[in-house]
């Protein structure tokens, strides 16, 4: 062998200096199939070596905090959230782990919570095999992945649906705020859902959200993306008590795209930092977000929040919120003014 041939690189760690560093998120999954007896004393506790759900969701978060050290050319990751959530699953004997990993870093997380989620099956596998040894481990695979320059990206095989678009963008739960007292309604603007072609799931997500918040829900309309309806129903829900109107849909550059028309038509001010919150934030994860043209504003003492009609765009939207409406609703009201 020549000094040239010996020289060769058959591997390198990836260079990510220029990267721009945005929020990364990832949600791994895989499966591990005990048999009937085993499963059943999961479910129960009583296998000999312990609770084996919450030793496998620590030996998951461990696992997913030490992949650099594991896998030879990951790059080191200050993680921000590792989260873990089980399935036990009766017919099939199994029990499914799914992993989150969350950065704010210039690449991505995807072999953290793959590796999360391969902790955690073999933490199951350990104190499962002195009941049954034939256990098998399967479908280990990256579910969804978001930010970076690919932005959002799901794995072929599963479903675009209103239980993904909650999984990739929330994790186990939508995380909610403290709403106690707050009259709140929900306006979703869709031509689709409006005729019932589609199922409105950025509404239903908004509801879970004002509910987990203990927020009473006083009104939930769809409407078509008709600007004088949509502005009608604002000035109607409002006149009805509600101090908080959260819209989706119609923000975006499409021609019936009419929401921020409407709304702006309907305030009596616009409150232009929490479009900017949304709009900025948002171009994190994706660039689209550049594309949005949702207005909030203030109509008398009421605050009107329009959101984008993504799903996924909507649950982001509400993370960011969290923070940000307790107090908005109090300076409303006037009692942040002196």
């Amino acid at each position: 062998m020549s000094q040239s041939d010996r020289t060769v690189k058959h591997y390198q760690m990836i260079d990510v200096g220029e990267k721009t560093i945005s929020r990364r998120v990832a949600i791994a999954e895989g499966s591990i199939f005990v048999g009937a007896r085993t499963w059943v004393m999961i479910r129960e506790g009583a296998l000999p070596k312990g609770n084996v759900l919450a030793l496998a969701e620590a030996a998951g978060i461990m696992a997913a905090k030490r992949t650099a050290e594991i896998i030879p050319l990951c790059h080191p990751l200050s993680l921000e959230q590792v989260s873990l959530s089980f399935e036990l699953d009766e017919q099939l004997s199994a029990v499914h782990v799914c992993c989150q990993a969350q950065a704010q870093a210039k690449t991505g997380v995807e072999m953290e919570a793959l590796t999360g989620v391969v902790g955690a099956l073999l933490c199951i596998y350990d104190l499962a095999k002195a009941v049954n040894p034939a256990l098998t481990m399967s479908d280990i695979r990256l579910r969804t992945k978001e930010g970076g320059k690919s932005g959002y990206w799901e794995h072929p095989g599963y479903p675009g649906d209103e239980r993904a678009v909650r999984a990739a963008v929330s994790g186990p739960k939508l995380k909610s705020t403290d709403l106690r007292g707050i009259k709140t309604a929900v306006l979703t603007v869709s031509d689709r859902a409006a005729a019932g072609t589609i199922s409105d799931v950025s509404g239903a997500l908004i509801k879970e959200f004002l509910a987990a918040a203990g927020a009473e829900i006083a009104a939930y309309a769809i409407v078509a993306d008709e600007e004088k309806q949509i502005e009608k129903s604002i000035r109607s829900i409002i006149d009805d008590g509600v101090v908080l109107l959260m819209i989706s849909g119609g923000t975006g550059l499409s021609p019936r795209d009419v929401t921020p028309e409407a709304v702006s038509a309907a305030v009596d001010r616009v409150v232009p930092g929490i479009s900017e919150l949304l709009r900025v934030r948002g171009a994190e994860r994706t660039p689209y977000a550049a594309l949005s043209r949702a207005v909030c504003g203030l109509l008398g003492r009421s605050l009107v929040i329009s959101l984008p009609g993504s799903p996924r765009a909507v649950a982001e939207g509400l993370d960011l919120l969290r923070a940000v409406l307790p107090h908005a609703l109090r300076m409303a009201a006037g009692e942040g003014h002196e």
